[in-house]
């Protein structure tokens, strides 16, 4: 079965979270934003912090509006992708993401790895294309059998 997608980004400046979650409709979810490090770029050098503190249940349209109208670079990126109206709360293990309302779940580490999972496969598929599409590097299914990850987390 599907899980998701993993692939790579370039190590760069840029609004990859923006174009990586196109496909996702941002703003008909409330996100669990993790407090990891990435930062907005300003006057091409890094500024303040992304997003400074864990954030439980960021409305969409917001983050919608910071993912597409700035430029930032990833280090590590957690965030966790929740029906409007649903109990927010970190999501730690593959078993409590799939027991959860948690629908989607969008992991950077190390500035270019990136893993989605997500519940419905018919986005996984969007996702996969749409990722294919902009020509990101070491596009692969995640599938019961070649992820080994158990936690759902940067760290």
């Amino acid at each position: 079965m599907n899980r998701g997608i993993r692939f790579e980004i370039p190590n760069a400046y840029g609004r990859f979270l923006g174009e990586i979650l196109k496909p996702m409709e941002v703003s008909n979810f409330d996100w669990f934003i993790g407090e990891e490090e990435s930062y907005f770029v300003v006057d091409d050098t890094l500024g303040d912090s992304l997003f400074p503190d864990m954030i439980m249940g960021m409305n969409g349209e917001e983050l919608q509006k910071l993912i597409d109208n700035n430029e930032y670079y990833l280090i590590f990126a957690d965030l966790k992708a929740f029906p409007k109206g649903t109990q927010i709360t970190d999501i730690i293990t593959y078993e409590d993401y799939m027991l959860s309302d948690c629908q989607m779940v969008l992991l950077v580490i190390d500035s270019t790895y990136v893993t989605v999972y997500c519940k419905d496969l018919e986005k996984v598929e969007e996702l996969y294309n749409h990722i294919n599409r902009q020509g990101f590097e070491s596009l692969e299914y995640l599938t019961d059998e070649n992820d080994a990850r158990t936690k759902l987390s940067v760290w």
